[in-house]
């Protein structure tokens, strides 16, 4: 299905609201039959007709088609939180006794629903090396699970997607991936036989940073499969004001990945030749240890990448950072603007272990802004160390 025709008109039945060219909000909680034959014809199939927003609303599905149809899978759902779409689809595929492969070091609350949640009700998981190799050794008789991140969001390490769904399809196993880093324009896991492609769309999809959503993109079955029970259960549903604004940041999705990824071409080129830059670790680099994997898998790479500095001391981290101007210090990435997320902030915390990140790692997120205002600010922070 053409890209074009997705964003602009795919699921928009514009004569059912007065050819309006931006969808209505329907903006309801409840809706209401006309006699007892429709009402009682309505709760055969949820997930299609609207009872109550909780379960389909219009102007949330409008959105579910163009996201489905965007990752090339039968359906989806989205969620109010990237961590509520990650958690509900793990949970659905497994229950005590099971066991669940995980990519060690993956987005902080995929960690927790599985070392945390789930092992308390009897589901075990081990985290292993991004290999083929240390995931499919990994694999246990009772593993009803492979979770992917790839790329990931902090040291960008890639999984064989094609490889690991073979592997997993030969053994009955379940698949799924995370793919907020290269949102469905740069890449879709879907192509490489992975069952269940998840999304962080407070990121890419939305765009513009004041939408948090989460996304699932698979097969019917799966969807149903989630939809009648965690989706329903939990409850963790959007908004349809936020379905109206994630569908007009979708309409840029295309023009904002490729201007980012322009953009971050030539911040990252800059950066791997500025003396105070112990390296750049970024997908789309010439020496990027996984480069023919990543052109292989990916159609592009996005404006997320990490940096380590030459530093000797968590000061000078922090006076770099302080030094910027132009980039936001936040945790979050994927929108319009700038921003960094220094990871010395999460070393010689009271009470807490020091993350497994090195303190010079600096993650910088590109935005919209033009390259050259980003490598001035960056060029006199970096002066300073």
């Amino acid at each position: 299905m053409d890209q074009d025709y997705i964003l602009s008109q795919l699921g928009e039945d514009r004569a059912n609201y007065y050819n309006a060219t931006a969808p209505p909000i329907i903006q309801t909680s409840n809706f209401c039959f006309p006699d007892i034959k429709s009402f009682k014809k309505a709760f055969e199939h949820e997930l299609v007709n609207h009872i109550y927003t909780r379960g389909n609303n219009p102007t949330v599905a409008i959105l579910r088609k163009k996201l489905a149809a965007l990752e090339k899978t039968e359906d989806a759902l989205v969620f109010g939180s990237g961590s509520a779409a990650i958690s509900a689809s793990i949970i659905s595929q497994v229950q005590a006794g099971d066991h669940v492969v995980c990519v060690e070091n993956p987005y902080g609350w995929t960690k927790s629903v599985l070392e945390k949640l789930l092992k308390r009700f009897g589901v075990e998981t081990t985290f292993a090396a991004s290999t083929t190799a240390a995931i499919t050794a990994a694999v246990r008789t009772n593993t009803k699970l492979i979770m992917l991140e790839s790329p990931n969001s902090i040291t960008f390490e890639l999984q064989d997607l094609e490889a690991l769904s073979k592997f997993a399809k030969a053994r009955n196993i379940v698949t799924a991936i995370d793919n907020s880093y290269s949102s469905p324009h740069f890449q879709n896991p879907a192509e490489y036989g992975i069952d269940i492609v998840l999304h962080s769309g407070t990121k890419y999809i939305n765009g513009h940073s004041d939408v948090v959503i989460g996304v699932c993109c698979s097969s019917k079955k799966i969807i149903q499969q989630i939809f009648l029970s965690e989706f329903m259960t939990l409850g963790a549903i959007i908004s349809p004001h936020d379905a109206a604004l994630v569908i007009r940041g979708l309409r840029t999705l295309p023009i904002r990945m490729e201007r980012i990824q322009s953009s971050t071409k030539v911040i990252t080129h800059f950066l791997q030749q500025h003396p105070k830059i112990e390296k750049v670790i970024y997908p789309w680099l010439d020496d990027f240890p996984e480069k023919i994997l990543a052109r292989k898998q990916m159609k592009g790479a996005s404006g997320l990448f990490s940096i380590l500095l030459k530093a000797d001391s968590i000061e000078k981290v922090e006076q770099f950072i302080s030094g910027l101007n132009n980039f936001y210090l936040a945790v979050s990435w994927g929108g319009y603007e700038s921003l960094a997320m220094p990871f010395c902030i999460f070393h010689n915390m009271p009470g807490k272990e020091d993350t497994h990140v090195p303190w010079n790692l600096v993650r910088l997120s590109i935005g919209l802004e033009s390259p050259q205002y980003l490598i001035d600010d960056l060029d006199q922070a970096l002066s300073i160390l």
